[in-house]
């Protein structure tokens, strides 16, 4: 195990050195940027994040026009990042600060924590980069890093294993001086060099001392969780289809891609009768498997032609320009169904 003691000042002079330093939420102490930034990157890559980064601050560029935005708008700005619960835990900490606090962020990791979507670790980088707070982040890459550096055992979510290495977390902190680098350090490591497949050991500041390394064992730390076989499920989607316009309906706010928009799920026939419509071609198209945290899904596409003049339809249904409907506020697997039948139209 490296001497702890050291361990802070060779990951600064790391990151100074090799580090990032040209992401656009670095180099700010503004803590809406970087709270948008730290709950975007999680269980996200920085390459997937950038451009959703970049337009939602186009949109919403401070925490009062989050707060004052529809929710919808929030959602359909989010469409394809994935983990939704993200959004609309974001929009109610955005309200939250706006009607409790006054519009600004609480300068300290414990108050930061209290807030809707914001856990310890990312209380404690908002509050290390924007307050100079010196306090311990613990997300999956410092987890991946702090395991294999030290040959930490067991599955890091398990209750004593995460005990341990927040203890350690802490332990490793340097002076408050030198949190950022550090805390960037240690983000910077995980993303970049150990890697959950392929780590750069050699690259590593640690790997004269990594006990992962030195036993071979980078594969087999951390510790995975054990996991029984996913559950399948299957889903019928409507793709009606009139002229060249789609109907989708807006998803109800919580649950399974909550606030956005998707084709009628369910029985073909009633939601055709439900909206007073009538199929003149009904035809089944490829089926399409999603993968979950929890679960797979096999998407099951009807295409069902229906005859101008529209319908009114449910509340919450839109017919869109079959052209423009993947670009709307959709979630993944939708936009390849969209695409599928426009490549079809084509």
């Amino acid at each position: 195990m490296p001497q702890e003691q050291s361990f802070a000042q060779r990951l600064i002079a790391w990151q100074r050195s090799a580090g990032r330093h040209d992401l656009p939420w670095q180099g700010t102490r503004d803590p809406y940027r970087v709270w948008l930034s730290e709950i975007m990157l999680q269980q996200t890559q920085v390459a997937t994040v950038l451009p959703y980064y970049a337009r939602f601050l186009a949109s919403f560029p401070d925490v009062g026009a989050l707060a004052a935005a529809p929710i919808e708008q929030v959602i359909e700005h989010w469409a394809g990042l994935g983990y939704y619960a993200r959004a609309r835990n974001l929009h109610r900490c955005a309200q939250r600060i706006v009607a409790e606090c006054g519009g600004r962020f609480p300068e300290n990791a414990a108050a930061l924590a209290e807030l809707p979507g914001i856990g310890r670790s990312t209380a404690a980088a908002i509050a290390a980069f924007c307050f100079g707070e010196r306090a311990a982040i613990l997300d999956g890459n410092v987890k991946r890093v702090l395991c294999r550096v030290f040959g930490i055992a067991g599955f890091p979510g398990a209750t004593a294993v995460e005990r341990r290495l927040w203890t350690l977390a802490e332990s490793l902190l340097p002076d408050a001086t030198e949190i950022g680098a550090y805390t960037q350090g240690l983000m910077d490591l995980g993303a970049t060099l150990c890697t959950r497949g392929l780590p750069n050991c050699p690259a590593c500041p640690f790997a004269e001392n990594c006990v992962a390394r030195r036993e071979n064992r980078q594969r087999s730390l951390p510790e995975a969780k054990p996991r029984p076989p996913l559950p399948e499920r299957e889903a019928v989607f409507v793709l009606l289809l009139a002229g060249d316009r789609l109907l989708l309906e807006r998803r109800p706010p919580h649950g399974l891609w909550g606030g956005l928009l998707v084709p009628p799920q369910g029985d073909p026939a009633t939601i055709l009768a439900a909206r007073g419509l009538i199929a003149s071609e009904q035809r089944e198209l490829p089926p399409l498997k999603h993968v979950f945290t929890h679960f797979r899904l096999t998407l099951k596409p009807l295409l069902c032609r229906v005859a101008p003049p529209l319908s009114a339809g449910e509340p919450g249904d839109a017919w869109l320009p079959l052209a423009e409907a993947a670009a709307a506020g959709v979630p993944t697997p939708i936009r390849k169904l969209i695409r599928q039948v426009a490549s079809a139209e084509d």
